[in-house]
This record gives structure tokens, sequence and C-alpha cells, in this order.
């Protein structure tokens, strides 16, 4: 196919209507081709690049201990991204297992074998990177982190603590207890888990995280930090050259980010929920604020294409910036400077969405310029 005409373009800054031509793979030209793909006046955006997707553990879990076979769930998982517009994936997997969650172990080294498996086949039809979490209490997440790290998959590593009552996403214990609760534990329990996991913390974060940073920087990966609370915390990722604050839960966490020059990404889902389902700041208000450099779907791919969308529908930002953050805001981010942009000469990663109802709906998605969905 020689390109695309009758599109209503989205670039970096501004709206275009016409067509693009494409050669190699690439974007050739922004002018219109007549024989090419009739857009039909619907939207022509750059691939979408997902930082933080949790959804192939999801599908690898789809009920708590319920485990569903690893292959399958990583076919389902791809197809769900490409239908949402997100054409560069990075499986979020956890690294160390802590508290309630069991299967996360398995479910990393089963998807890292099938993610590389399926890649040399050709059987994903999105690009599929490697996000590592690290989950500083587990004491055998180092040596976890330290043989998978050179594997040429992983792009992105990040360092997170979920001990109830220390910070982060779980700083809340009531909330905590309430939340475990619902999931079918006994209190007595939770208890014992929340004694158990402050113990690992005490013992474990601290010599867990100087290694985790000293393998991210042999192996030249950026490092970013999941769900800061306060100025202090970015401060001491500062020292330690954390470069990304990933889904910081207040505002001052967000602008004391901003400030020291660090990349922030926020939850898609946060915004198209209309806030935090955990009492945290709302994304939104960030996006407002200027504080945002990048969203990402977290735990619902769809998110990204409709939180962009409705961030420009409020007026916080034009539709190319709102885009943006779920394009080139990531792109640069990750250090892929090959695409994520309506640019000649970057990849012809290309998706077509057209409104119904106000809604943001995919309607073809392209890799390279060939057509993948």
């Amino acid at each position: 196919m020689s390109g695309f005409h009758n599109a209503v373009l989205v670039l970096p800054h501004g709206l275009r209507h016409g067509g693009l031509s494409l050669a190699n793979g690439l974007i050739a030209t922004l002018e219109p081709q007549t024989d090419g793909f009739d857009c039909e006046g619907g939207y022509l955006l750059p691939g979408l690049i997902d930082l933080h997707t949790d959804n192939l553990e999801r599908q690898a879990s789809p009920r708590v201990n319920a485990l569903w076979p690893s292959a399958q769930a990583l076919l389902a998982h791809d197809k769900q991204c490409l239908s949402a517009g997100i054409t560069t994936v990075f499986d979020a997997l956890c690294i160390g297992e802590i508290g309630f969650e069991k299967s996360r172990h398995q479910t990393f080294l089963n998807g890292v074998a099938d993610l590389t498996r399926f890649k040399a086949l050709g059987a994903l039809q999105a690009e599929h990177f490697l996000h590592l979490r690290c989950e500083l209490p587990s004491p055998g997440m180092p040596a976890h982190l330290a043989a998978i790290i050179a594997n040429p998959l992983v792009r992105l590593v990040s360092v997170m603590d979920h001990t109830p009552g220390i910070g982060g996403q779980y700083a809340d214990i009531p909330r905590y207890r309430a939340m475990r609760q619902a999931e079918g534990f006994a209190p007595p329990e939770i208890d014992a888990m929340i004694e158990a996991l402050q113990a690992a913390h005490h013992a474990h974060h601290r010599p867990n995280r100087a290694d985790v940073l000293a393998l991210a920087r042999a192996h030249g990966l950026p490092v970013a930090s999941h769900d800061d609370r306060a100025s202090a915390d970015i401060a001491a990722n500062t020292r330690d050259g954390i470069a990304l604050a990933e889904f910081p839960v207040t505002r001052e966490a967000a602008a004391a980010a901003r400030a020291a020059g660090q990349g922030v990404i926020g939850g898609a889902p946060n915004i198209v929920r209309g806030g935090s389902h955990a009492g945290n700041v709302a994304v939104q208000e960030l996006v407002q604020a200027g504080l945002i450099d990048a969203l990402a779907s977290d735990y619902v791919p769809a998110a990204l294409l409709e939180a962009a969308f409705m961030a420009a529908e409020s007026g916080a930002l034009a539709l190319p910036q709102a885009v943006a953050l779920i394009t080139a805001g990531p792109a640069r981010l990750a250090n892929l400077p090959d695409r994520g942009a309506l640019t000649p000469g970057l990849r012809a990663d290309l998706i077509l969405v057209r409104l119904y109802d106000g809604l943001p709906v995919v309607r073809g998605v392209w890799r390279a310029g060939v057509r993948v969905g």
C-alpha cells in the first residue's frame, strides 16, 4: 500500500486534513495519496505506546486462584492490546512475590518464556517489550532480576514496595484490610500478612533497591519508581538516578518529580473512571496542571485511547497534545526515537480512529505499514 488519504492527521502540533505516503515501512511524506487507503474522514494517529500494562497477568490469572494456560493468555493479551490501538507494548511483569498474590512468580517465568518464543515465531501482532516491576521486600527478587535483565526484550525496570502502612499505594492500612476482606480473606489472616510484610520491608527494601539500581545501571536501562507519595520519595529517587515517576499517588509527588526533571507517568484508567479507585490523586488534575508526560493503560488496555480523547474533550489539552501523552511522550521516556509521531522518517505504526457518540473506536491498525488489525 502506498499510503492513506481523506484522513484527519493528528500531527505533533495540530490537525490537518489530508494523507501521507509510505516507503519501506516508514512514513515518507505528509501528502495525500489518492490511490491509498481511504480513511473516510477518520483520525489517523501514531500507534499507541503503552509503558505499563498488567493485562498479561490478568489474562494469566482471570480469577483468584484460577490460572489460565500461559500461551493462550499471551495471545489473548496481544490481540486485546492491538484492538485498543497499542502497537508497542511494555508488558509489566512482577519479579518477587509478596502478600496474597502467590502466582505472580510463575506468571513472570511463563510470560518471559512465551514472549521470547512467540516473538521468534512471528505470532505476535503488536511489538512487545518487558517492563520488570521489582518488588523490593521480596528476598529472592534480586537473583531473579539478575537472571533475566540481559534479555534484549527488557527495556524498563521499576522499583516498588506494596507493604501496607509504609507508603505508596497501600499506606492506608484500614483501606488495605477492607480490600483484602472483599477478596475473601479473613481478618486474622490479613493481620498476620501485614505483620509479615512489614518485617520483610525492613529486612530487604534497602539492600534490594541498591541491587536493582546497580543492575539497571550496568545494563543501561531506565528506572521508574512506582507509587511515590511525598516529595521526600522523589528526592531520594533523584539522588539514586531514577529518571521516571510512575503513577505518583499525590500531586505533591508529581510536582516534585516534574521539578526534579523526571518523566511523570499517569494511569489512564484513573482518567476514564473520573478518579482513583484507591483514593489517590486524580490524574486529570495532574494533566490540567501540566504534570504528566505520558499515560499508561495499567490494567485496561482500552483506557489509553479513551483517556487521551477525554483529556482533549475536557479542554485540559488540545487533541495533538493529548495524543502525545500516549505516543510521543512514552516514546521519549522509553528511548524509542523511531516511532510515536506522524513524521517523515518514523515507523509507519498507525491507527485509524472514528468517534461514535463521542467515544473513540479503533477501526484499523498498521505496523510498519502493514495492516494487522
